[in-house]
């Protein structure tokens, strides 16, 4: 199944179930709210954080039987603004150098084991939310990534058991100040910018989704194809990640892995592709759908 967050008519942002194609025009998402669905979902949280502490799957077999879902309780998905499906996820794990293809791109050596950061869940924007691009910052890149959900708490996980702990995928934009990871030799500053990772369209479970290692990536701005690849790249496969990170520090449900992106990140281009004000980025994962913010100026402090 598929969940989004949206802002209702008051801002308030709501989870709701996504039903049919959301590519075509006819897909819709519950409202909750609806008194036709009040009576029946009366008992679930207000935000994707406690359904995901509860359980996606659990959720899932809530809303089995969407055609039982009164007319009058469906939103079009097309009039709805989304947020960030899960706003503000406890942190973010990020992995560097995991793409076969981004280190053959760089001459580099692959890692002996995974290269991982941290990034602040307060970096997070939802789709069509801009970007904001500060001048203290230098250069700045995006970097198509698919994310994975954490479902459970996590800690000392084996790799064997690890898939268990996934709850959704979705698509992730680990915008990066490539000048400050430079400046610092680490991460810290330059993943952790303001509106620095975009996430969304949409949550989509294991189920639904299929092979995570079959997944095509593009990425675009305005149009002109700057990332293309695969899943199908990664060096260290998701187990992998969630076995090493979770022997480093407990993962909690509703935080995510960022898996790493794949060749054309803007400093591999000729002349670089670094991120402008006025750009807009698209990123399309196959079974994810496509994620789009505009960058705009930020105003240092």
């Amino acid at each position: 199944m598929r969940f989004v967050s949206y802002y209702d008519q008051q801002g308030t942002i709501r989870p709701g179930p996504l039903f049919g194609d959301p590519d075509g025009p006819d897909a819709w998402v519950a409202d909750l709210r609806h008194p036709a669905c009040a009576a029946h979902y009366a008992d679930l949280p207000s935000s994707m954080q406690a359904w995901v502490e509860l359980g996606l799957d659990h959720i899932a077999r809530r809303f089995s039987d969407g055609q039982s879902i009164d007319a009058d309780a469906r939103l079009p998905l097309h009039a709805l603004r989304l947020a960030a499906p899960l706003p503000r996820p406890g942190k973010i794990v990020g992995a560097a150098f995991n793409y076969h293809d981004a280190l053959a791109e760089r001459q580099m050596q692959p890692p002996s084991e995974p290269v991982i950061f941290i990034k602040s869940g307060r970096t997070v924007v939802g789709p069509n939310d801009p970007v904001r691009v500060f001048p203290h910052a230098g250069d700045v890149t995006y970097e198509a990534e698919l994310a994975v959900v954490i479902g459970k708490s996590a800690l000392r996980v084996a790799r064997e058991d690890a898939m268990k702990y996934v709850s959704a995928y979705c698509i992730f934009n680990d915008v990066s100040a490539t000048s400050l990871v430079k400046a610092d030799g680490g991460f810290v500053r330059g993943k952790n910018q303001s509106t620095s990772g975009p996430l969304g369209p949409w949550l989509v479970t294991p189920d639904e989704l299929g092979d995570p290692y079959a997944i095509d990536i593009h990425l675009h701005i305005d149009g002109r194809l700057l990332q293309a690849s695969s899943t199908s790249q990664m060096l260290f496969n998701i187990a992998e990640l969630i076995e090493y990170a979770s022997a480093r520090m407990p993962l909690d449900p509703g935080d995510i892995i960022a898996t790493g992106t794949p060749a054309g990140v803007a400093g591999a281009h000729q002349p670089p592709a670094w991120l402008t004000p006025g750009d807009t980025v698209s990123i399309s994962l196959s079974g994810l759908g496509t994620l789009i913010n505009p960058i705009a100026a930020g105003v240092s402090p």
